[in-house]
C-alpha cells in the first residue's frame, strides 16, 4: 500500500520546493507540477509532489491520517 502525504507549499526553489505539514518541512521535488505557487497544497508520494489540491481537501486528508495514526498509537 502505498501513501500520499498532503503538503503546503512553502518555498519554490526550481524544480525543489519545501512543503510544511503540522510544522514539519520536508524538501520535495516539484517537476510535474509547472504551475505550482507559494501557498498551494500538493499531494506528496515518495518525494514528488503528484498533484495540487483544493485547501479543504488536504485538510481533510491530514485530519484522517491524524485519526488514523492516533488510533494506532492506541
Amino acid at each position: 500500500m502505498c501513501l500520499g502525504v498532503p503538503l503546503k507549499i512553502i518555498e519554490i526553489n526550481g524544480n525543489e520546493a519545501i512543503g510544511e505539514m503540522n510544522g514539519i518541512k520536508k524538501k520535495i521535488r516539484v517537476d510535474l507540477l509547472k504551475e505550482l505557487k507559494i501557498n498551494d497544497y500538493v499531494m506528496v508520494h515518495a518525494g514528488f509532489a503528484l498533484e495540487i489540491m483544493q485547501e479543504e481537501d488536504a485538510k481533510d486528508t491530514l485530519e484522517a491520517i491524524l485519526e488514523v495514526h492516533k488510533a494506532a498509537r492506541e
